[in-house]
C-alpha cells in the first residue's frame, strides 16, 4: 500500500514536472513517504482514541506537541511500524496521564527549566535524511524552540485547567527526549547530522 501510494504520487508529479533535478525528486519521494506515514499513523491513533473516548484530549495534545516539535525537529523512526507503535504509545498514554494526574506547580517549574535548558543545548535535532546545514537556520530554529519552551512552561503554570496545564509541560518533556543524543544512541542513529555533511563537503 505504501509503495503504491508513494510510487503513484511520485510518477504523477514527475510526469507533470520532468525538469526537476535528482535532489528535488528525492525530496518529493521523501515528502510522499512522510505524508503516507502521517495519514496511517493519525488514523490508527484516532481509532484508539475513539475507543477510549479521549479523542479531544488526544487532539489537544497533538496540537501542543507539534508546536514545539516543528522548530526543534527530533528523532524519526527508521521503520514505519516503529513510528506507529511509538507514536501510539506517546499520543495515547501521555494524554491519559495528563487526564489522571495533578502535577504540582513546583514540579512543572523544575521540568520547564530543565526543558528550556535542553532546548538551548540540543535544538534543533536533525536527521540523517534531513540535515539542517545552514547555520543561520539552525540558530533561528534554536531561538524559536527556546521561546516556545518558555511559553509552554509559563502556560503550564498559569492555566487553571489541569489537563491543558499538564499537556503543555508534558509536550515539552516528550520533545526533550526526542531531541536528546541519548534517544539517538538508543535507536543507533547518527546525531548532529549537519556536521557529517560538512565533513563530506
Amino acid at each position: 500500500m505504501k509503495k503504491a501510494f508513494v510510487n503513484g504520487g511520485y510518477n504523477y508529479i514527475i510526469s507533470c514536472y520532468p525538469e526537476y533535478d535528482q535532489l528535488t525528486r528525492d525530496k518529493i519521494k521523501y515528502g510522499l513517504e512522510s505524508i503516507y506515514i502521517l495519514i496511517t499513523k493519525l488514523t490508527f491513533i484516532f481509532f484508539l482514541a475513539l475507543l477510549l473516548r479521549i479523542e479531544l484530549e488526544v487532539l489537544i495534545f497533538l496540537a501542543l506537541y507539534n508546536v514545539i516539535r516543528m522548530p526543534s525537529f527530533g528523532l524519526h523512526a527508521t521503520k514505519s511500524w516503529m513510528c506507529l507503535v511509538s507514536s501510539s504509545l506517546i499520543f495515547i498514554l501521555v494524554p491519559i496521564l495528563c487526564i489522571n494526574t495533578v502535577i504540582p506547580i513546583n514540579i512543572k517549574l523544575i521540568l520547564g527549566i530543565i526543558g528550556i535548558a535542553l532546548m538551548i543545548k540540543n535544538a534543533p535535532a536533525d536527521t540523517y535524511k534531513r540535515p539542517i546545514i545552514n547555520k543561520k537556520r539552525r540558530l533561528t530554529y534554536k531561538i524559536i524552540s527556546t521561546l516556545v519552551a518558555i511559553s509552554l512552561t509559563i502556560a503550564s503554570i498559569i492555566i487553571k485547567n489541569d489537563f491543558l496545564a499538564n499537556g503543555c509541560i508534558m509536550a515539552l518533556v516528550v520533545q526533550c527526549f526526542m531531541i536528546s543524543p541519548l534517544i539517538y544512541r538508543i535507536f543507533k542513529l547518527p546525531y548532529n547530522n549537519y556536521l557529517r555533511y560538512q565533513k563530506d563537503i
